[in-house]
């Protein structure tokens, strides 16, 4: 058997203490050095002298003989050091370091159960690790995860980005955060997602309908983000985060700490982030026939800043854990301002002064989220709670500039959205006999979303949800596994009337005019129901696992598809919404085969999707004051595609990895017939390489590391999206441990540089796409990662 020996730091205090003439106590304790957590069960062997750590790592030796001493630490699965203590009246402290290492062991028979609850579900599903997510991490959570298979992002700039699995995007992708639903402005095309990346451990992701689990929103899929483990006690341990990038001027800092005594610990983290605008490999944006000049090939006026904080508070024993969330993220973040209209052309701003200056247009987002998770444990259930308020806030500024009969606004605040969100869900979880695994429970959520400003696009509303699920992973035998269940909801969308704030002319039907406050919605009450079912099967084959699934998913219309009326200068058009759409009802088959040996792995997940009645934006041949007219419409879809995957380890220190993801989308019905669907992600793929080189100096366990895109040319498009050609770019960085400090764990250091040859290129599901802005230029980044205990 093959144990991955983790590198150790033992600090050991050595303290002499007179209790007889000729006898010394030495006081110790054994630490893990990539974690500091204590290591329990390490031998000190000395000379007729033998101790063993405890729980807490500490270790006490009684010496009669009051002379130097050698002794040998030595632990299944660490490395073994030895040290020699000389005995002195004052207190002594040696520090020792044991480096990592492999250790091959006789074959060893181990008698007990394992489960992978990954293999074991039917559904796909891929788990993202800390390590991933610090060696991969880009300016916002949805980037850093776009180079997993079947992820892919809308980006807003540079801070900005929103996630899409499998070409379906907005909110048809659940976001989750420690049990509650990420609930803020989602429904916008260039409204991103306020979470603090930075302290995540753990990401589930769930590719395909997750109806069943999450309610609406979740008919693509999911992005559970889960609690962090609960830290070990008597413990306290920290870290802090330091961020440089060249393109955008990027300076970052994070720090967090966590801590234990028996029962009751806590965490905390602060992060701030401060960027300028920054640069893509052009001079000149063409949009709408206008060119616009680019100073020092900066993208103007996407600069931004965020000031994110955290602090939680739990408990946990035997049959309880339960811990309390407070979090706040504030983000500062400034839009190109050619992208939102032409009256940039005119404007008085002098948007190349700085590149650091946030000018109009750009929007003030705040996200406050308490939440609490609590389990209880009894002798055949357990329990989990879920409880959530956010309140989020988001102000869109732009100049004040008449439009039609609008006079000139007062003030800049052209939106203002304020949306309340109280969650609350619960599940028991319980074994009916060795075979039947059962989870029942209930979702219900409340939201009210207000407005202000001068400009309308959706009116006030609120929302109601309830459901209730409840399904069963019966275990046939080892090998294989059932998962079947069944969700009811139900929902009632309340939208509230709303008059402009000026007058305008109508023409009356006598051929007479009247200036009136036109209404741009109603009061309306509608309400949804659904069912929702999922099926499938799990079979595990020596190194095989066979996956299938089949699932009935659905997603309530949102108040901006049913009751928009308005202009949206950012995309440059008047949208309209449908009182009478139907809630998006999918059908989609599942099928997942994975074969992983020890230095080879292949996977293959196709997925076939079906919509019933697919809700998007159709661009019509009418006109409001210049402005095309988009209308919120339905059509039957029929979607194919997968992601295919393998990796192997050519040589000892050498990891190769390939991946490439495909999605076909036709509307099979509606104005749109036998065309895609908007936001189509084109068929792509991504090469990697690791090779891990020896040790020098104070570098431990460095790497070089290299990622290859390959995108093809996106030309199945639905007018009047543009075309988006091919592209090849290459990503590189180099990852280590900096061992400068004796008395602490080693500094992680990542050096990356993307976009290697500055390559001009488009991104076909970003925002700026639209109007022909390419993706970032070349940009070098620094960021280290200081443990601290």
């Amino acid at each position: 058997m093959l144990y991955k020996m983790l590198s150790i730091c033992l600090f050991i205090s050595v303290c002499s203490i007179a209790t007889a003439q000729n006898s010394f106590k030495i006081k110790g304790i054994v630490l893990d050095a990539n974690t500091l957590q204590p290591v329990e069960g390490a031998n000190i062997i000395g000379d007729h002298l033998f101790a063993i750590s405890s729980s807490k790592g500490e270790f006490t030796i009684e010496d009669n003989k009051k002379q130097a001493s050698s002794f040998t630490v030595s632990h299944v699965g660490y490395t073994t050091k030895e040290f020699t203590v000389i005995p002195k009246n004052t207190q002594e402290r040696i520090k020792i370091y044991l480096k990592e290492t492999s250790t091959v062991l006789n074959e060893v028979k181990v008698v007990g159960t394992y489960h992978n609850k990954d293999k074991e579900t039917p559904m796909v599903t891929q788990t993202v690790t800390k390590k991933f997510l610090n060696n991969n991490r880009e300016n916002s959570l949805m980037q850093t995860l776009s180079k997993i298979p079947g992820i892919s992002t809308i980006n807003i700039g540079s801070g900005q980005s929103k996630p899409v699995i499998r070409g379906l995007g907005f909110n048809r992708v659940a976001v989750v955060q420690n049990g509650i639903k990420h609930e803020a402005q989602q429904w916008g095309n260039d409204h991103g997602l306020e979470i603090d990346q930075q302290g995540i451990e753990n990401i589930q992701i769930i590719k395909g309908p997750a109806s069943l689990l999450f309610g609406s929103d979740a008919i693509a899929g999911v992005v559970h983000i889960q609690p962090n483990k609960v830290p070990l006690q008597n413990s306290f341990n920290g870290e802090v985060n330091i961020l440089g990038e060249s393109n955008n001027d990027l300076l970052g800092i994070s720090a967090g700490i966590s801590a234990r005594k028996e029962k009751w610990f806590y965490r905390t983290r602060v992060t701030y982030r401060d960027y300028g605008d920054y640069k893509v490999p052009t001079t000149k944006i063409n949009y709408e026939n206008y060119v616009f000049e680019l100073h020092n090939n900066n993208l103007r006026n996407t600069a931004g800043r965020e000031a994110n904080a955290s602090v939680s508070i739990g408990y946990v024993d035997n049959t309880i854990k339960t811990e309390t969330l407070f979090s706040n993220v504030n983000a500062k973040n400034g839009f190109f301002a050619n992208a939102h209209g032409l009256e940039v052309r005119t404007s008085k701003i002098d948007y190349d002064t700085s590149n650091r200056d946030i000018d109009l247009p750009y929007h003030n987002v705040n996200h406050f989220k308490i939440s609490n998770n609590t389990t209880i444990n009894t002798s055949n259930h357990v329990l989990y709670f879920d409880l959530g308020f956010q309140n989020n806030k988001r102000e869109e500024h732009s100049e004040p500039i008449p439009h039609g009969y609008m006079p000139k606004p007062p003030n800049t605040k052209e939106r203002v959205f304020t949306k309340n969100t109280y969650s609350l869900n619960a599940r028991d979880a319980f074994n009916i006999n060795n075979k039947h695994n059962v989870v029942v429970g209930v979702n219900l959520e409340h939201q009210k979303n207000t407005i202000g400003g001068w400009g309308f696009l959706i009116p006030e509303y609120s929302r109601f949800t309830a459901g209730a699920f409840g399904y069963n992973q019966y275990k046939i035998n080892k090998n294989w596994h059932i998962l079947a269940g069944a969700r009811y909801d139900y929902g009632v969308l309340k939208t509230s009337a709303y008059n402009d704030w000026f007058r305008s002319t109508v023409k009356n039907e006598d051929n007479t005019t009247s200036q009136v406050y036109l209404q741009r919605a109603k009061n309306k009450t509608l309400d949804f129901k659904n069912i929702s079912a999922s099926f499938g099967v799990s079979h595990i084959k020596n190194n095989t696992t066979y996956k299938v699934n089949l699932g009935k998913s659905f997603r309530m219309p949102l108040a901006n598809e049913l009751a928009s009326d308005g202009v949206n200068y950012h995309m440059y058009r008047f949208e309209k919404g449908n009182l009478d759409l139907k809630p998006e009802v999918a059908y989609q088959l599942d099928l997942d085969i994975n074969h992983t040996k020890k230095q080879f792995s292949l996977g293959i997940s196709p997925f076939l999707n079906l919509f019933e009645n697919y809700i998007y934006l159709n661009p019509t041949s009418n006109y409001f004051e210049t402005l095309q007219i988009y209308e919120y419409t339905q059509s039957k879809v029929f979607r194919i595609g997968g992601e295919l995957s393998a990796s192997t380890t050519v040589i000892k220190n050498l990891e190769l990895t390939a991946s490439a993801e495909y999605v076909y989308s036709r509307q099979t019905s509606g104005l749109k017939k036998d065309f895609t669907l908007p936001f189509s992600p084109p068929l792509s793929g991504l090469f990697s390489a690791s090779y891990k080189i020896k040790d020098f100096s104070v570098f431990k366990t460095p790497a070089i590391n290299a990622d290859y895109r390959i995108t093809a040319a996106q030309e199945d498009i639905v007018p009047p999206e543009q075309s988006t050609d091919g592209y090849n770019v290459l990503h590189m960085s180099f990852t280590s441990k900096l061992d400068i400090f004796k008395n602490s764990a080693p500094i992680d250091v990542r050096l990356k540089l993307n976009n290697v040859f500055n390559t001009t290129y488009y991104n076909h599901t970003s925002f700026y796409r639209l109007i022909d802005v390419p993706e970032a230029g070349r940009n070098i980044s620094v960021s280290l990662t200081i443990p601290f205990k």
